[in-house]
């Protein structure tokens, strides 16, 4: 299978009671050309991100891990809280949000059994706090500390998807393992790495592997329960094209 994904971005659509960001992806046959499927490309969009992430810390984060940070509340936030509860035994989450009554709002709505959710605004301490930190941010500036996180958590860098934005700081990388989605892409457009590189924090050789070695068994995961890895994702064609194939398939079995 092949397919096309188009996105458009209106500022202004917020006033009009739409998302700024809409997107549509199509689905066709790869031997024939024969259209197959449209599908909505930003709920898409959603779900193949958080499961690249919770592909990554099935690799990187301890099996043990029982708390999670959500650092951000919006569009992204509740599929990558269900993501990372998926895949390990977490059982308190916190959310921060700039705005307190995001992370409120978000705690409340996804309330699920065995789960404890709760808003926290000592973003500091829950960091310190957490075994998985997950980053869903806008953020042109860094948000998590290199100083805050203890031997052993893993970092999940989901937003900040240009070049001169960033969620976490020179040390945060230079602490840790750092793994990406793809190699070509972390270098032109994840300003985590991009920055740091160019404060002469890391190098481009910091860049441990990327996801298809990593899942491949080409490359190794996580070393030791202390160690502190990083996953940073900008995004890749091909985790579009896997999420349409298996919502395709999912759509005509049943």
């Amino acid at each position: 299978m092949m397919g096309v994904k188009t996105v458009t971005i209106f500022a202004d659509n917020a006033s009009r009671g739409l998302p700024s960001v809409l997107g549509q992806y199509y689905l066709m046959d790869a031997s024939s050309g024969e259209p197959l499927a449209l599908i909505e490309g930003t709920v898409l969009t959603r779900w193949r991100t958080a499961a690249a992430s919770a592909l990554a810390s099935d690799y990187l984060s301890r099996g043990d891990s029982e708390r999670l940070l959500m650092v951000g509340s919006g569009s992204l936030a509740p599929h990558l809280i269900r993501a990372h509860t998926a895949i390990r035994p977490v059982r308190e989450v916190r959310v921060w949000s700039r705005d307190p009554n995001n992370a409120e709002a978000l705690a409340r709505r996804l309330t699920a059994p065995g789960l404890d959710i709760s808003p926290t605004e000592d973003l500091e301490a829950s960091a310190a706090w957490a075994d998985i930190i997950s980053c869903a941010t806008l953020s042109e500036a860094p948000l998590i500390r290199g100083g805050w996180l203890k031997p052993g958590v893993h970092l999940d860098l989901v937003g900040a998807f240009r070049a001169d934005m960033r969620e976490s700081d020179d040390a945060a990388m230079a602490r840790a393992r750092l793994f990406v989605d793809t190699r070509a892409g972390a270098l032109s457009e994840a300003g985590d790495i991009l920055l740091a590189i160019e404060a002469g924090a890391i190098t481009e050789d910091a860049i441990t592997t990327d996801l298809f070695a990593l899942t491949s068994g080409a490359a190794a995961g996580r070393g030791d329960k202390g160690e502190i890895t990083l996953f940073k994702s900008v995004g890749a064609a091909l985790e579009d094209l896997a999420a349409a194939c298996l919502v395709y398939k999912r759509c005509n079995a049943s």
